[in-house]
């Protein structure tokens, strides 16, 4: 039987059949009329409860300027489920939901409404049993992170009560530069432990980002030849196939390198390149994963072997795109980059030697986020040169969006009665494997953050050393001319190619 305080003593911890339900909870989210919240966070609210993996009472309280009543946000967050949920909508899970739904109006220096938010949680552990336990999630532009924790020390809302928790859920970017990143840490970890903040990078709660994991330690097929012996080079792509949209005051004077690059892809570089850990367990991954975000070694020629561009206007899927300097609310002389590639190494005995090519942007030839782990050609080829024309490296794709999946790409002979070898592929795609749909990567982190688990999510250490990698490219690219410009619907600028064909490789085309 459990010890815990209200576990179930008929559960069997070991029985993976059975899974892991939040306690006692509730959630406030600030900034609730905004996209993220509508789009993602409510519906993967609604998607929890339809699974059953919330709590009978849990509650939902939203904090923003609308004046709304409780049932305004409650026919609110009903049309976002129905628009975005991934399950299907059911009255009787709604009709529970709902009442512990709530809403709180005012601005982030309204000391009223920081009271009013107080007495609505004092009346949610009443009515709905929440026990104490709420998770303040800041789905707010950066600039507003420090008035809200501010605020949520000033009233009380941030005290952690013997047998209960309070956490924050702070969105990316988090912080601008390393100087940035440093002050707000401290700032946040002067009213929440810094056990008790998650700092959301949704990129981690995707099914297939975990699957490296898995990939690596769980096969013995891939991990001898995951080095420097076997792989010539690793390619991390994030490509987007749509503009800034209505962005402009968030993503001028950020772009796509602090946007994309200081997170989402180098966690997935840690990923790909750490060492086995010890256990899944949080502090184990997360020693591995600064290893490898301290061994990082940026390229002595910064104009060499890093890239940044803009897209400029030109015809994308039949309709004509305007250029990134056309954008509403765009500086025509903005240098902001819509395109990032950079070039790393990673100084250890696993990896020396071995670049590490980084690229993001944003309307490029289609959506698509993969790792390509490319391994070197093979030493000696005993066929005929014109035989082997069409082989290239032995590759292993792992497909993070949209068609989740891994690809292994591998040289075979082309039926007939010559010797010609060419690449094939062998494909894994999870809708086919898999019966169960992928749950979307918020479902998977809001459950974490309401059970406390923090494996997911990247630790201050990991923020502050991806600034210190990043920062002194920005500062390069700052005093060094301006962004190539690329045509929308292509795969970037020109430069991008030239950076790797003078290490005589070349981009994959995803």
């Amino acid at each position: 039987m459990s010890g815990v305080p209200g576990a179930n003593p008929l559960r069997d911890a070991q029985d993976r059949r059975l899974p892991r339900i939040a306690g006692p909870s509730g959630l406030v989210i600030f900034g609730v009329t905004g996209d993220l919240s509508r789009k993602k966070l409510m519906p993967a609210i609604y998607d929890l409860a339809n699974r059953g993996l919330l709590p009978p009472g849990f509650s939902l309280v939203g904090f923003a300027r609308r004046e709304w009543h409780d049932e305004d946000f409650a026919q609110e967050v009903h049309d976002a489920v129905k628009q975005h949920a991934r399950t299907q909508f059911r009255e009787e899970v709604w009709q529970q939901l709902i009442q512990g739904m709530r809403f709180v109006q005012g601005n982030f220096d309204d000391d009223a409404a920081f009271e009013t938010l107080k007495t609505t949680i004092q009346e949610l552990d009443k009515e709905q049993g929440t026990g104490g336990n709420f998770a303040f999630y800041l789905s707010v532009p950066p600039k507003f992170f420090p008035k809200v924790v501010q605020q949520l020390k000033k009233h009380g809302l941030a005290d952690q009560k013997e047998g209960s928790w309070r956490r924050a859920v702070i969105e990316k970017p988090f912080g601008h530069d390393l100087a940035s990143a440093q002050e707000l840490n401290q700032l946040v970890h002067d009213v929440f432990p810094p056990n008790e903040v998650f700092r959301i990078d949704h990129y981690l709660g995707k099914e297939t980002v975990q699957n490296i994991l898995a990939l690596r330690f769980a096969n013995t097929m891939f991990e001898p030849i995951w080095n420097r012996s076997y792989v010539d080079h690793v390619q991390i792509t994030m490509a987007e196939d749509i503009g800034i949209g209505g962005r402009a005051g968030y993503y001028d004077g950020i772009g796509a390198a602090r946007d994309v690059i200081q997170n989402h892809l180098l966690q997935l570089l840690a990923l790909t390149a750490m060492e086995e850990p010890g256990s899944f367990h949080p502090k184990a991954l997360v020693t591995e994963k600064l290893k490898v975000l301290t061994a990082v070694e940026l390229p002595e020629d910064l104009g060499k072997h890093t890239v940044r561009g803009q897209y400029a206007n030109a015809w994308q899927g039949g309709e004509e795109a305007l250029g990134y300097l056309e954008e509403d609310g765009i500086d025509p002389k903005s240098k902001t980059d819509t395109y990032a590639a950079i070039k790393l190494t990673i100084n250890n005995r696993r990896w020396a030697g071995v670049p590490f090519y980084l690229r993001t942007g944003k309307r490029l030839g289609r959506r698509v986020t993969e790792i390509a782990v490319v391994f070197k050609r093979a030493p000696y080829l005993p066929f005929e040169s014109s035989a082997t024309e069409e082989l290239g490296g032995n590759a292993l794709v792992i497909r993070v969006q949209p068609d989740e999946g891994v690809t292994v790409r591998f040289g075979s002979k082309v039926p007939g009665t010559s010797m010609e070898v060419r690449d094939v592929t062998m494909d894994f795609a999870y809708g086919e494997s898999f019966t169960e749909s992928s749950p979307e990567a918020y479902e998977r982190l809001i459950l974490d953050v309401l059970l406390g688990d923090a494996n997911l999510f990247p630790r201050h250490q990991e923020v502050e050393l991806s600034w210190n990698i990043l920062d002194p490219i920005e500062e390069y690219w700052d005093k060094h001319g301006k962004p190539a410009q690329y045509g929308a619907g292509t795969w970037g600028p020109a430069e991008a190619d030239e950076m790797l064909a003078r290490d005589g490789r070349s981009w994959r085309r995803p």
